[in-house]
């Protein structure tokens, strides 16, 4: 898996799909062979990737991320496989714990055990994916056998977690095949997430995971006024106590500090600091999505990495 992008939707676009397409199109046109979808109220992120992926072959797309609730994972697991068979190979499904608030908000409800309904959505999506069976009767998820769950074409489907907790980290080396930080600095990736995924994978005897660093980006001639905008864009998420956690680990005072930001010659260098720390996959998420020339930079400077 080659360095990627986050692909962000126009808001002003009169065919979300077509958008998007086009994007995806384009940046692989200038060098990248990896791109993310967010999963949004107003579209779908594995529907997308699926689309995508066949109208740009070779281009790997991958959802970054889907939350778990309130999805059942026989619901997911067909969605997925059906994008891997759209795109020939070239999906990779990445998963989310959500919020409890958001939830609420959308939904009516929210579903507590974050942990518990991680570990059974993995079991089950594991099951189908490894054996396209499943029988499972779990406290938060059952899946009962006596109906289909192999798509042909669709197998195998590579699960990563966006996890950054010490539990969700466990779990996620047990069963999945890696994790998706966002904002997790090289600091906390060498001394928290690598260590401690790996250390569940190898308990579970499984492969080592990858880490997938999603990394805040911006290339720019003028790193303070690059910098500032960064602070700005990524305000949002620095009251959420899981990303307060990794902020905090990383001993920096505020998420800005976590974005690679500069000139391309300083923004490689940062980025290698993530490699060194024990990433093995870079994401970069462009700050000045906005910005169709910004993002046609990032696109080749990313190709050329």
């Amino acid at each position: 898996m080659s360095t990627g992008v986050v692909l962000f939707a126009d808001p002003h676009a009169t065919n979300r799909v077509d958008d998007m397409v086009a994007q995806a199109g384009r940046a692989y046109e200038l060098g990248v062979r990896q791109v993310w979808l967010s999963q949004n109220n107003d579209h779908d992120a594995i529907a997308l990737a699926a689309l995508i992926g066949a109208a740009v072959p070779g281009l790997g797309v991958g959802t970054a991320v889907v939350p778990i609730n309130p999805r059942h994972p026989l619901i997911v697991a067909p969605l997925a496989q059906t994008a891997q068979a759209a795109t020939h190979g070239n999906f990779s499904l990445g998963l989310g714990l959500g919020g409890h608030e958001p939830e609420r908000r959308a939904f009516g409800a929210s579903w507590s055990n974050s942990i518990a309904r991680l570990r059974e959505h993995l079991t089950v999506l594991r099951s189908i994916f490894d054996t396209g069976a499943v029988d499972f009767c779990g406290t938060e998820i059952s899946a009962q056998p006596g109906w289909p769950v192999r798509v042909p074409g669709g197998a195998p489907v590579p699960v990563y977690v966006a996890a950054m907790g010490p539990k969700a980290l466990q779990v996620t080396g047990e069963l999945a095949d890696g994790t998706l930080p966002y904002l997790a600095g090289p600091r906390t990736i060498a001394e928290f997430i690598e260590p401690t995924i790996a250390k569940s994978a190898a308990e579970a005897g499984r492969p080592k995971p990858r880490i997938i660093a999603q990394v805040p980006a911006l290339l720019s001639d003028d790193t303070d006024a690059a910098r500032n905008f960064a602070a700005e864009q990524l305000s949002f998420y620095e009251p959420i106590p899981s990303y307060r956690k990794v902020i905090a680990r990383e001993g920096v005072t505020g998420a800005a500090e976590l974005a690679a930001v500069g000139s391309p010659e300083s923004v490689r260098r940062q980025l290698q600091r993530y490699l060194d720390a024990g990433a093995t996959d870079l994401v970069l998420s462009g700050l000045a999505w906005t910005d169709a020339r910004a993002a046609e930079e990032l696109w080749a400077f990313t190709g050329s990495l």
